[in-house]
């Protein structure tokens, strides 16, 4: 292991990290040894702080179901005009995200939220910014292919069209190899479903954990700035309260693994919107609420990984906050007020705000500083490369 950070020398350990840390490492270390968490039937080339990702019973990884899945995954012929594919919402560069504030369908209609980064994605507890239903990522994948309200890809009820396209070039050999039990598997009834669950594979490959925080972790003592070393005690401090909503090793506190002994579904109010100081965020898009009709669960949305959050801006379910500076405010602050316009209202007295949002009214700019330099660690260069999962069909793939 690391040394621990200038300002923990003293004591030669980390600040104590609290339940949501505790949590994730413990379930970790449930998972048995290194040896026995890569384990599997496809190697994802797991470090030893890593549990297993869970897989389907009925959609076991293998590399031939990842080859398909990232083909498709890429293929514009997934959308209705053959204008856009997953790819298009989610770009290797900004790590798999898109860099707008909500993303833009095949047909030029808008989602309510942002599209969210793929990187760890396999060990997510639920899969949008705020259904508890959706709970595993073939169920996801069917969401943007088939969804009409709004349209993303428009492809409800295109099943011969997508049997059409996809029996062309060398996609039948393709899905003959990723699903050799299934004669049909590219058949007009079930190749909706063989698609969703090659992206899917080929999704729960996405494992970032090459950042210099990772380095660090893993015993490079130099791997992190000492600007970086005191924004992780910060982060993990008591008066930050950060480590609460993302903790453990993949910095949220929604995960699911192998080997897990408390179960991480956690939805979080963090005080954005107030709106006419009635609870009320803006209308469609105010959270779990949407799903249940139950007021307790205005506002309530999921904690993403904060692993390449840098990359990942504009921030919040909608794009609303710009910057990390500002996202550290708006925590500083306990909430955000909005002083005018359709959604004033003041967020920092939301009823349902987490207790974990009391705000930071004597952070210094130094320590602001520092916070935004211990996440800027947690940005993985080596998985916005990655050739594993970059475009086939980009002319720097063809052979």
């Amino acid at each position: 292991m690391p040394r621990p950070p200038d300002n923990r020398r003293n004591t030669g350990r980390r600040p104590a990290p609290g339940l949501a840390w505790a949590l994730g490492m413990l379930t970790v270390m449930a998972c048995g040894t290194p040896e026995t968490a890569l384990e599997e039937s496809y190697d994802y080339a797991l470090p030893a702080t890593f549990p297993g990702p869970i897989e389907p019973e009925d959609n076991p990884t293998t590399a031939e179901k990842v080859a398909l899945g990232r083909s498709l995954f890429h293929d514009t012929r997934l959308s209705i005009n053959e204008k856009s594919s997953c790819a298009s919402c989610h770009l290797q560069s900004l790590a798999f995200t898109d860099g707008l504030p909500v993303s833009e369908g095949t047909t030029g209609e808008f989602t309510p939220r942002g599209s969210m980064a793929l990187g760890n994605v396999a060990y997510g507890s639920t899969f949008t910014w705020a259904n508890p239903e959706v709970r595993d990522l073939e169920s996801q994948a069917r969401g943007p292919l088939l969804g009409e309200r709004p349209v993303e890809l428009g492809l409800a009820g295109q099943e011969a069209l997508l049997q059409q396209r996809l029996g062309a070039d060398s996609y039948p050999a393709m899905f003959e190899a990723a699903f050799p039990n299934d004669p049909d598997a590219l058949s007009q009834d079930r190749v909706v479903s063989s698609i969703v669950k090659a992206i899917a594979a080929f999704e729960r490959t996405m494992i970032s954990a090459s950042s210099p925080f990772d380095a660090w972790e893993a015993g490079d003592s130099d791997a992190l700035s000492s600007a970086a070393r005191s924004g992780y005690a910060l982060f993990f401090s008591e008066r930050f309260e950060c480590f609460h909503c993302h903790g453990g090793f993949n910095f949220s506190s929604a995960v699911s693994h192998k080997g897990q002994l408390v179960a991480q579904d956690f939805f979080h109010n963090n005080g954005l919107y107030n709106i006419g100081g009635l609870g009320l965020y803006p209308e469609g898009n105010q959270g779990v609420y949407e799903i249940t009709q139950d007021p307790q669960d205005r506002g309530m949305f999921k904690p993403p990984t904060l692993r390449n959050i840098a990359l990942t801006a504009p921030y919040m379910h909608d794009g609303s906050v710009a910057t990390l500076a500002e996202v550290i405010d708006m925590y500083a602050a306990g909430g955000r007020n909005t002083e005018s316009g359709d959604h004033a209202g003041d967020g920092r007295l939301h009823p349902m705000k987490s207790p974990f949002v009391r705000g930071i009214p004597d952070i210094t700019p130094e320590e602001k500083a520092d916070l935004i330099a211990f996440l800027e660690s947690l940005t993985d260069g080596p998985f916005l490369v990655d050739p594993r999962f970059s475009d086939p069909f980009a002319p720097e793939n063809q052979d």
